[in-house]
């Protein structure tokens, strides 16, 4: 079996140890712009060259090495017709739940205020908020959004949730659907975006969506920064609406130099980190998705196309 690995910062060595250590007999090739690829049972990569798509229409399927496909759906048409697969999990699902926990409870203690007022050399205890007032709402409720769900109500937080279909969890009050998108913002007090990139959710959160979170909301956004508009998070934020903002990530990467979000103090920037692909769960598991499709065997997390996930 010959299994392509491509990663577009070339970073693939470790790939291949792993597949090779995990899947005794499995052959590794790479492939470089301009050169033909040779023929390949499967494909594995991330953020792929559009020149070599063309040269994948003849493999079983096309691994993804993370959860989000819009890197590689957004190239439309020119992608082959093979199934797609993403990762369900690898590792990430905990990691997400430790950072908007982190960035929840930082919230709920006034953790950010304090950190304000040590700037200022000032000793000044604030009162403390009420847990039922401080309702969480976790928009996508895939593997990742479950996790994050349960890892808040484990908190003691009301949780509520918004997905495109509709969910039900026990604890959890679900709303599913445009046309319920208003009604889980007037009662979320803490927003934890989780939802894909597609052509419904890009913008999604503009001013007016946004506005409609209850004065002193807050944001946390871990899926992807396209889904913000960034003008209008910044102005609901200086007029104090919006009393703060945790973003990882951005519409544009890395977050340019003289982006004003940098200069904003009630918005914590980090670097597209609070989720990471652990490589050895993620090679094993695309290890057992491969030996479910040479079984004949149907597979979770192919993506559909139509979706955008």
């Amino acid at each position: 079996m010959r299994v392509l690995l491509y990663r577009g910062d070339g970073q693939i060595g470790p790939w291949a140890e792993d597949l090779a250590r995990l899947m005794p007999g499995v052959e590794t090739v790479s492939w470089q712009e301009g050169e033909t690829l040779a023929a390949c049972d499967y494909a594995v990569l991330w953020n792929p060259a559009p020149s070599l798509l063309p040269q994948l229409a003849s493999v079983k399927a096309i691994f993804l090495m993370g959860a989000g496909a819009d890197a590689l759906l957004k190239f439309g048409d020119a992608l082959p017709d093979v199934p797609i697969v993403r990762l369900g999990d690898a590792g990430m699902a905990v990691q997400m739940a430790e950072y908007v926990a982190y960035a929840t409870l930082r919230y709920f203690r006034r953790f950010d205020e304090y950190e304000e007022q040590a700037r200022h050399g000032l000793w000044s205890p604030l009162p403390t908020y009420a847990k039922e007032e401080f309702t969480v709402g976790v928009m996508g409720l895939g593997k990742l959004g479950l996790r994050v769900v349960e890892t808040m109500r484990g908190f003691g937080f009301p949780v509520r949730g918004w997905s495109r279909t509709a969910k039900d969890i026990p604890g959890v009050d679900c709303y599913a659907g445009m046309e319920a998108l208003d009604d889980f913002l007037r009662g979320t007090r803490v927003l934890v975006s989780l939802l894909p990139l597609t052509p419904e959710t890009n913008n999604l959160l503009d001013r007016r969506r946004l506005s409609t979170l209850p004065q002193g909301a807050y944001l946390i956004n871990v899926a992807r920064g396209a889904q913000v508009a960034e003008p209008d998070l910044l102005t609901l934020i200086r007029a104090g609406h919006i009393a703060g903002a945790t973003l990882d990530v951005f519409r544009n990467e890395p977050l340019p130099a003289p982006h004003p979000f940098w200069e904003e103090p009630r918005i914590t920037i980090t670097p597209h980190i609070s989720a990471l692909t652990v490589r050895s769960e993620a090679v094993r598991q695309i290890i057992a998705k491969i030996t479910a499709i040479e079984a004949g065997q149907q597979v979770d997390d192919v993506v559909d196309r139509s979706l955008g996930y």
